[in-house]
């Protein structure tokens, strides 16, 4: 979902005339298992549950996610940054930490001093931070100064070897995960950029410490603007994989939905506003999604423009901080006005650029499994096994596929 909404805001910023430079990094290490500086690192574990490198694992998931990605039509930059390869930068701004004042040290790493840094709350709220300081495990940690404080670089355990480690000029180890985001936004975006996307959970550490680390490095402002997406919800807890429970765009293909059904139910909710998660509401963005592709399929007509009402109410809801649900209303509401049919084609062409829901996509082929199935009912059909064909027909139907015999054969289309 984070994902989804942060292309969206790049396809609205190209509308109104933005130049829009986008970068994401992989944290292919550095990412312990707990939010704070607690655990093992995530590659390392996930290396050693899974029987192969911390190398290859970073390159599994990293590939998951970049195919993932285009099933859901989200565009990524050319080149993903990855913090493995930018170990450099990450030492250099540690060394213009330590330069400032900013590190102390400690028997496990090397740690940024919060108190140092007065304005560390602004992000998360004085609240919100105070109830932090209260429940952080400081026990974890004894030398520690603050409950806040948060490592920049790890030191490798005494007597063990990892599979990623480096040398620096503090000691063998690797980088936090905080400081890999700054030094790679600041190698590719300037010590200065616009906006910095991702998604709530971030606000009271991740974020917080990327701006008190990088804002003290260069007496500069990190970051203008932060926009935060709210979590995906499932049976009303947050959907992801360390909570125990989500849903991979895997498991939705093999349910018989396309991908984009759930890019479109991303549109239902404003980014800022929780999402539920169930698959009846999947069901009824498959259906909306469906019948909106009919109707731009049976579009007709010349290069008419859309209706200027139109297209203002729908740039207007984009402008009002993103509110693609609203701009998602305008556009069925136009489809039922009494306009031009060139007029609503060219508004939904307008629309799919923002939206990129596939309303004007050719029918994705169907999966090996269900093409099988499919030529299977036509081959019972042809032998006259009525039975067969009606079973085979409900088999696809539950699994997303509607079948029907025309005087031309058989036909299937997706639900």
């Amino acid at each position: 979902r984070t994902y989804i909404f942060e292309y969206i805001l790049v396809r609205c910023l190209e509308r109104f005339g933005y130049d829009v430079r986008r970068e994401i990094n992989i944290t292919d290490v550095g990412h312990l298992t707990s939010q704070a500086d607690e655990g093992e690192d995530k590659m390392e574990v996930g290396a050693a549950r899974e029987g192969k490198t911390a190398w290859e694992i970073a390159r599994f998931y990293t590939d998951a996610f970049v195919q993932d990605c285009r099933e859901l039509n989200v565009r990524l930059p050319e080149q993903l940054r990855r913090a493995t390869e930018h170990i450099p930068e990450q030492l250099d701004l540690i060394k213009r930490l330590e330069d400032k004042g900013f590190i102390y040290k400690t028997s496990d790493g090397l740690y940024f001093d919060t108190s140092k840094f007065p304005t560390y709350d602004r992000l998360a709220g004085k609240e919100h931070m105070a109830g932090l300081q209260a429940g952080a495990r400081v026990e974890a940690n004894p030398e520690k100064r603050h409950p806040t404080d948060f490592a920049v670089w790890k030191f490798s355990p005494p007597g063990a070897k990892r599979q990623m480690e480096w040398d620096s000029p503090w000691g063998k180890g690797f980088p936090g995960w905080h400081i890999e985001c700054s030094a790679m936004a600041m190698k590719y975006l300037g010590e200065s950029f616009d906006i910095h996307c991702g998604g709530v959970d971030h606000i009271p550490i991740h974020h917080s410490n990327e701006i008190a680390q990088s804002n003290a490095a260069t007496g500069k402002p990190f970051v203008q603007i932060w926009m935060h997406g709210e979590f995906l919800l499932m049976n009303n807890a947050k959907m992801a994989k360390s909570e125990g429970g989500f849903v991979t765009v895997k498991a939705l293909k093999e349910r018989g939905f396309d991908p984009l059904d759930y890019r479109y139910h991303c549109l239902t909710a404003h980014y800022r506003k929780q999402l539920d998660f169930a698959w009846e509401a999947l069901e009824a963005a498959r259906v909306a999604r469906r019948r909106l592709k009919t109707f731009a399929e049976g579009l007709s007509g010349g290069d008419r423009p859309a209706c200027a009402d139109h297209v203002k109410a729908f740039d207007s809801a984009l402008q009002d901080d993103l509110n693609v649900s609203q701009a998602l209303g305008v556009v069925h509401d136009a489809m039922k006005a009494s306009v031009p049919v060139g007029a609503k084609k060219a508004l939904l062409q307008m629309a799919e650029r923002i939206f990129a829901v596939g309303l004007f996509e050719a029918e994705q082929a169907l999966e090996p499994e269900l093409q099988s199935l499919v030529g299977q009912r036509e081959a019972a059909r042809e032998a006259k096994n009525f039975a067969l064909s009606d079973q085979l027909r409900l088999a696809l139907e539950e699994r997303g596929v509607l079948v029907e015999d025309t005087k031309q054969g058989q036909k299937w289309r997706r639900k």
